[in-house]
């Protein structure tokens, strides 16, 4: 039960404006009982909750837990004003991801100023065989200048550049800057690959 309950919440996550029962129904392959069921008992727990229009979204609840479990990751809370600073200096988005399993989870999540920008939530999980935090999170090989990048690998139109954090020689996060090839060009790592790099030496232990 504890699966389906995660589908409801995962449904709910990647929608924009909520989903009705029918629509949650759909999105998660549950039978309407058991999607009623599940999302009732989330609601009652804070997870999950009813907008105006009465659509199921996600509860504020889960705001708190999201704050225990950065308080929990020191690395997350030391990293942000680091990022931030990054995102200062580049205008771009920054994140900051860590390995779980065959993925990668966005911890650090921020956003570009520019209003034409690569939007990823935190918490987001992703697979490790695409994207440049993902070749960085599998220990795939670096370039000289100590980065990874890609281009248009998971998503048409973005490119992104990543660069590992170390502690004692293992890899424990990654730094990636992505945004709109418009800005980030065919070759991302020569744009921002130096400034990646330098935050994410920063950032080690």
């Amino acid at each position: 039960m504890l699966d389906k309950s995660v589908v409801v919440l995962n449904a709910l996550a990647g929608s924009i404006d909520g989903l009705t029962l029918g629509e949650l129904q759909e999105a998660t392959g549950l039978p309407r009982a058991t999607a009623h069921r599940l999302a009732t008992a989330l609601e009652t727990h804070g997870l999950v909750r009813r907008d105006d229009s009465g659509r199921y979204v996600l509860g504020f609840g889960l705001g708190a837990l999201a704050s225990a479990a950065q308080r929990q990751f020191p690395l997350a809370q030391r990293a942000r004003p680091i990022l931030e600073e990054l995102v200062r200096t580049t205008g771009e988005s920054v994140q900051l991801y860590v390995r779980e399993g065959n993925n990668r989870r966005c911890v650090v999540s921020l956003q570009s100023p520019h209003g034409l920008r690569w939007i990823i939530a935190e918490g987001e999980v992703y697979p490790l065989g695409r994207g440049s935090a993902g070749h960085v999170l599998a220990g795939d090989k670096v370039s000289r200048g100590g980065w990874i990048e890609s281009v248009e690998e998971r998503e048409a139109g973005v490119a992104s550049v990543s660069a590992p954090v170390l502690a004692d020689g293992v890899i424990v996060a990654a730094v990636s800057i992505s945004g709109p090839i418009e800005r980030l060009t065919r070759g991302p790592g020569k744009k921002f690959g130096a400034s990646v790099v330098a935050t994410a030496t920063t950032l080690a232990p």
